[in-house]
């Protein structure tokens, strides 16, 4: 399982036209899901994601959670974040689960996100062709893979 997480001032998804989730400041997070994750990666990388401590204190040291900051996280499955481009320039996307998997894994990540920080996390639709918007909070791009738990 991969996560892509940005801090944000907003963020958005958007499906055919219609606006359908919307954050203020807090954390967007794309999430790929591969063919050998389980509920532990999961757990993994919820639990990391609520813990990460790079929300500005009253010094403006990165040293908060978005807990700490009662801040908002809006989930979004991309299946891209598992793309090989080993060979060719063409990406493979063999890596990334099949629905059946990966489906039930996101609804459970999002939901295990939102009891780990009390306030339900806004989503995406999986599958669905989303236009997502965002308005970045500073340089805090952070990629996490469950799998290189160094």
């Amino acid at each position: 399982m991969r996560l892509l997480i940005q801090r944000v001032r907003h963020a958005s998804v958007t499906i055919g036209g219609e606006l359908h989730a919307r954050i203020g400041a807090g954390l967007l997070v794309l999430v790929g899901i591969g063919c050998d994750d389980t509920d532990e990666d999961l757990e993994y990388l919820a639990g990391k994601l609520v813990r990460l401590r790079i929300f500005d204190d009253e010094q403006g040291v990165m040293n908060l959670d978005v807990r700490q900051t009662d801040g908002e996280i809006l989930v979004v499955s991309q299946f891209t974040l598992l793309a090989s481009t080993r060979k060719g320039n063409r990406p493979s996307y063999i890596k990334a689960a099949p629905e059946a998997v990966s489906r039930p894994l996101y609804e459970r990540f999002a939901a295990r996100v939102g009891e780990l920080t009390g306030r339900p996390a806004a989503t995406g639709v999986f599958g669905a062709d989303m236009q997502v918007e965002l308005l970045n909070d500073g340089p805090v791009t952070i990629w996490i893979d469950s799998k290189n738990r160094e």
